[in-house]
């Protein structure tokens, strides 16, 4: 019902074609010194209709990253999750935690 009421929002605006999008999510490392590192992933892609695919959770079946023919929805968690060298890091997830291995790897060295 979600899916169906954003893209009738988003026709009722006339929202132009293709629809932009993006997935993001934020990690933040708090020390206990209060030093703060943020961490931030973004997935673009576009939105498509009708919804497609029963994998992942949320608006996954809606949105079509950008490089990609399948949306999240078609895609197992692996494929979108995974990070290398099992998989590509795609998600915004997997983007975040990219970054925040990278910056715990670089400050070990």
């Amino acid at each position: 019902q979600a899916m169906r009421r954003t893209w009738e929002a988003l026709e009722a605006r006339g929202a132009p074609e293709p629809r932009r999008a993006q997935f993001r999510a934020t990690l933040v490392l708090l020390t206990p010194e209060g030093e703060e590192q943020v961490f931030e992933g973004v997935a673009p892609g576009r939105l498509v209709w009708p919804p497609r695919g029963d994998l992942g959770f949320g608006y996954d079946p809606l949105f079509k990253p950008d490089g990609h023919d399948r949306t999240f929805g078609e895609m197992p968690s692996e494929e979108k999750h995974g990070l290398p060298p099992h998989g590509r890091g795609l998600s915004h997830r997997a983007r975040a935690f990219l970054k925040l291995a990278d910056a715990c790897l670089s400050q070990a060295k």
